[in-house]
């Protein structure tokens, strides 16, 4: 099977079961659907079937099929060593996709139990280019425990992301295609073609996601993705003294600065629970004050999907912003955390002037910047 053919084969699988989620609704969408409307981070109108992780999780997995090969050793036994690590996560977010009943506390922990596994296959985090904290990170309870938190956090962090159509989708494929660019470029052809092989799958998955919302990749699909992007950023590190240590926090930066920011605008800007839902996220905010007042001005009927499907670009063009100069600048400490710094200035400035109702005339869709 030619290389192009190969990964063509895992969106098909993935797209496949994807389809077959949405066509069988009628007999799981009792248990599978998000049919809690009122929730304060909804913003679809009727339930819709929440299981499309399995859609990317079968696309993966059918990856092991295909790419395998004699000559590849490392493939051979890093992917399935991958798979296993997964389970307990992605199983916890499955769960709570049908049950509703699996809290955030028991799927992060899910999270850090499958971070562990995979320091335990893989060895973790041993050096971050600062002398002092590579010493501490030689002891192996302080790199389990900080390999733990920070893949366990990366993981959770996705699903934060998670709330529009098309948007955690794109986005965890631009951050698979970087490791996959960067994997290449150090010759480590294993990551490269895990990488390129999850891209591929959310691709069969996105069809189905964007722009219509027929299926929503769930806590399973985002615990998945996030725990495979972030455990791939750390194994391509940990396997390439030339990749910085940065890189693996710049390629997944978006996600966790969205929970880094929210936990800070929970506990000290509104003094609630940490863990409490709100619909203050930054897409939310671009949904209700970019995206929402084009249609309401056009006529209620036409807010529905679109509203929802147009809010999703705002994000991939603002993760671009730190992920291309983090994919091109992979070696370069200090270019990698100015990276970050531009991307953090450019989410605080344009949170700011949402929440403070001064939007930005040129980021107004056309309809409605001409009538003002």
């Amino acid at each position: 099977m030619t290389f192009t053919w190969q990964y063509l084969y895992i969106s098909i699988v993935a797209f496949m079961v994807g389809g077959l989620i949405v066509f069988s609704e009628r007999w799981h969408g009792r248990y599978t659907g998000d049919y809690d409307l009122d929730k304060p981070q909804a913003s679809h109108k009727k339930s819709t079937p929440r299981i499309g992780g399995l859609a990317v999780f079968a696309g993966t997995l059918a990856g092991l099929l295909v790419l395998g090969r004699p000559d590849n050793m490392t493939l051979n036994w890093l992917w399935p060593a991958l798979f296993v690590a997964s389970l307990p996560v992605f199983v916890a977010g499955i769960l709570e996709d049908i049950t509703k009943d699996i809290g955030a506390g028991k799927r992060l922990l899910a999270a850090f139990l499958s971070a562990a596994i995979a320091w335990w296959f893989f060895g973790g985090v041993s050096r971050v280019s600062i002398d002092v904290f590579n010493y501490i990170l030689g002891f192996w309870p302080v790199s389990l425990i900080f390999t733990v938190v920070a893949v366990g956090g990366c993981t959770h962090a996705l699903n934060i992301v998670d709330g529009m159509n098309g948007l955690a989708g794109m986005v965890a494929m631009l951050m698979a295609t970087s490791i996959a660019l960067v994997a290449y470029q150090v010759d480590d052809l294993a990551i490269f073609a895990i990488a390129l092989a999850m891209a591929s799958s959310i691709v069969g998955f996105f069809v189905w996601n964007f722009p219509f919302g027929r299926v929503f990749l769930g806590d399973g699909g985002a615990y998945f993705i996030g725990f495979m992007l972030a455990e791939l950023a750390v194994l391509l590190v940990v396997r390439n003294p030339s990749v910085s240590p940065f890189y693996a926090l710049a390629v997944l930066f978006y996600p966790v600065f969205e929970t880094l920011f929210s936990i800070w605008r929970r506990r000290f800007k509104r003094g609630v629970p940490v863990d409490q839902p709100d619909a203050l996220h930054l897409h939310q905010l671009i949904f209700r004050r970019l995206v929402r007042v084009t249609f309401n001005r056009r006529g209620a009927g036409m807010v529905p999907v679109m509203c929802n499907a147009l809010t999703s670009p705002y994000l991939w063009v603002l993760t671009l912003i730190g992920l291309i100069p983090a994919t091109y600048y992979w070696d370069n400490p200090i270019a990698l955390c100015i990276s970050m710094l531009v991307f953090a200035s450019v989410y605080i400035w344009l949170y700011s002037r949402l929440v403070a109702w001064r939007c930005p005339r040129w980021l107004l869709l056309p309809s409605v910047s001409r009538r003002r």
